[in-house]
């Protein structure tokens, strides 16, 4: 919710290698969200509906980083990647829909960075609780802003950091999985085969989780959104397909031997990281207070690199006339100063927004996931019109879209619903770029669209204060 942890910008006269690029995927896939996943599956499927989910969502995303590979390669002067896919098969509006979902969708993810730092530290400092209180807001809103200072001096600094982070956080993860599978009961991992009680039937446990596997393979297109930088535009394909299959194994991993430490019912009331709390069931309190490190250690280097990552998304969509010209706007030294500015504020704005919700983690988790669905699905149908007459390509295609089509039925409801809250009023921007342009502000296309945004947006709203969702 993906997490983009060396997806450190690149200045535009450094060109991206295989290697390179294949590690920015990599290190956008793993980090903080797999600290949180044995809590989250626990709470919605046993193994059964975890395996069967895994299988689901390994074999979506697969399909979706395919879909990113032909595009790269059938459409290689389209950078920006997901942005840009949606703009090409579907319009100006709806590609700008794309642009600003995916990059709600990273401030979002930021959240759940904060919260799960806040949570950590929440062990031992109580008042912190898990993350939503109001002193573990000010503290985050702190830091928020110390990264902005640090961002803002330039990309060659947060590139620097990103090296050194790439490398601490993947070790918690792999140890983790090593003795968590070297500990596993056996019994206890076939008491949990089925799932408990409140799990319900093993449909709804898989699809309970699937905004999860959505938030932790956010990433997975991270070389496309890159791609005016890539050496080689075959390269960009490439890596995207290698640093998914590189680290799909863990994530299922992480989760599955979870299960054979102790009964799930249990590892979903541990408080977050919950990866801490089974490595302390099973080695004791220093298995604790390791987690907990590279957790923060994690966290810092994602926040880092899905900033730079939103940032772009909105840099390289004003450069196309598709957002307001001031966010076209660079430091000397490479940094687009005002996209930055404009995605802390965001951050800022659901920081604030996570003291009104029952589970801050979660629902910053989901809300991420859910904003990232509408850029998804409309990438992959695009890919749809490309590869009619390629029957692979095609097949590809449609597979990918039904998945992210079922992803939005998954997530249910209510994140629709405030998920078009966040959408509707985005198109503010829209207004302003085409006023600057001189041009017609909605052809009739758009203007139903915009409706629709308008309708749902309402709906949520309502629908939030009668009660009938909530945060």
């Amino acid at each position: 919710m993906t997490d983009l942890d060396t997806k450190a910008a690149a200045p535009p006269t450094a060109k991206l290698t295989f290697w390179t690029m294949t590690a920015m995927v990599v290190g956008s896939m793993v980090g903080a969200g797999v600290f949180s996943l044995p809590r989250r599956f626990a709470q919605e499927t046993g193994v059964a509906g975890a395996l069967i989910a895994w299988v689901v969502a390994g074999t979506g995303m697969l399909m979706l980083a395919f879909v990113f590979q032909m595009l790269a390669l059938r459409r290689p002067h389209l950078d920006a990647g997901v942005y840009a896919y949606a703009k090409a098969g579907f319009g100006e509006y709806p590609g700008f829909f794309s642009a600003f979902g995916y990059w709600a969708s990273a401030c979002v993810g930021n959240v759940t960075y904060w919260v799960l730092i806040m949570s950590t530290i929440g062990a031992i400092a109580p008042a912190l609780g898990e993350g939503d209180t109001v002193l573990a807001v000010v503290l985050s809103s702190v830091g928020l802003w110390a990264f902005f200072v640090l961002i803002s001096r330039g990309i060659k600094e947060a590139t620097a950091i990103n090296r050194i982070v790439t490398v601490a956080k993947l070790v918690p993860i792999v140890v983790f999985v090593l003795i968590a599978a070297f500990y596993l009961d056996p019994g206890v991992f076939a008491d949990n085969f089925a799932g408990a009680d409140y799990a319900g039937s093993l449909f709804d446990q898989v699809r309970g989780t699937m905004l999860a596997t959505v938030f932790v393979f956010l990433g997975v297109e991270g070389a496309s959104v890159y791609s005016r930088h890539a050496r080689r535009r075959a390269d960009v394909g490439r890596a995207t397909v290698l640093g998914f299959l590189s680290v799909f194994a863990v994530f299922a991993s992480v989760t599955i031997v979870s299960y054979g430490i102790m009964p799930m019912s249990e590892i979903a009331e541990l408080r977050q990281p919950s990866m801490a709390g089974v490595l302390e069931e099973a080695v004791g309190t220093w298995g604790k207070v390791f987690v907990s490190i590279g957790l923060i250690v994690s966290v810092l280097g994602a926040y880092l690199a899905w900033t730079l990552m939103a940032a772009e998304v909105l840099f390289v969509a004003a450069k196309d006339e598709d957002m307001p010209r001031f966010l076209r706007r660079q430091t000397a030294t490479d940094v687009p100063i005002a996209a930055l500015v404009l995605t802390t504020v965001l951050v800022q704005v659901f920081l604030v927004v996570t003291l009104f919700s029952d589970d801050a983690f979660n629902f910053a988790l989901d809300m991420t996931s859910a904003l990232t669905l509408i850029p998804f699905l409309l990438a992959a149908g695009y890919a749809v019109k490309v590869a009619r007459g390629h029957r692979r390509d095609l097949a590809v295609a449609v597979l990918a879209t039904a998945y992210t089509a079922f992803l939005l039925f998954a997530a249910g409801l209510k994140y629709v619903l405030v998920s078009f809250i966040v959408y509707a009023p985005a198109t503010v921007l829209f207004v302003m770029a085409r006023r600057e342009q001189g041009r017609r502000l909605f052809s009739p296309g758009e203007a139903v669209l915009l409706a629709v945004s308008i309708a749902g947006a309402v709906l949520g709203v309502v629908a939030l204060a009668a009660g009938w969702i909530s945060l």
